[in-house]
């Protein structure tokens, strides 16, 4: 019996994936950083702070301390979601179906509150979810379940009674690891990728869930 709907924000909720793509390019490679759209996509889902730990060791920069560069690089991600507002299609009506079933709903993000409060705000979402969890200040961030584990305590729900809407595999194995139903809606690069096939439901776009598909679960 579910309980509790938790949604993941960024390429879910918001096409900012691009924009954290356009970001990390950007202020990374004025450091010196040798780093492709590629490289962005293969670390759809990991923390911004760890990204940058990640270049700091294998590609080290003079100036700017770590945690400079992740702020300068959610500082552009800001500006850029408050300037174009890029919602994905089908968000409203898959909150309000979530909510018309008489789920709990929260959300659980990777991203740092200086950046889920903005978004949500841009996007007249704030009402929409009873708890808001960031993993940006855990110990551990996605794949690992802690967030999403933080997130049911804070509906007040098993986790094993949540379904998590996730749209990147490393979101997906967090919500996996946490006990708790799933349903991807992954890039379209990434549909045919195989690993997704551990969710319990894919779908091309929230525009494509329904009532049925909690039903389903």
């Amino acid at each position: 019996m579910l309980s509790a709907a938790i949604f993941d924000m960024d390429g879910l909720l918001v096409d900012s994936e691009p924009f954290w793509q356009r970001a990390q390019i950007d202020v990374l490679s004025e450091l010196g950083v040798s780093i492709s759209l590629q490289d962005t996509r293969d670390t759809t889902g990991v923390r911004i702070d760890e990204i940058v730990k990640y270049y700091a060791r294998t590609q080290p920069w003079q100036g700017p301390s770590n945690a400079d560069v992740q702020a300068r690089i959610v500082d552009r991600v800001v500006e850029l979601v408050k300037d174009e507002k890029p919602m994905m299609p089908g968000v409203k009506d898959a909150l309000a179906i979530c909510h018309q079933a008489g789920l709990k709903v929260g959300l659980a993000s990777s991203s740092p509150l200086t950046l889920i409060h903005p978004t949500l705000d841009a996007l007249g979402l704030s009402d929409q979810f009873a708890i808001v969890e960031s993993a940006g200040a855990l110990k551990h961030g996605k794949p690992h379940p802690e967030v999403y584990l933080n997130a049911a305590n804070a509906l007040g729900v098993e986790p094993d009674h949540c379904v998590a809407f996730e749209d990147s595999f490393t979101g997906l194995l967090a919500a996996k690891a946490a006990s708790m139903k799933t349903i991807v809606v992954p890039a379209a690069h990434e549909w045919e990728d195989p690993r997704f096939v551990i969710a319990d439901q894919k779908l091309a776009s929230l525009r494509a869930f329904s009532a049925d598909n909690l039903e389903s679960l």
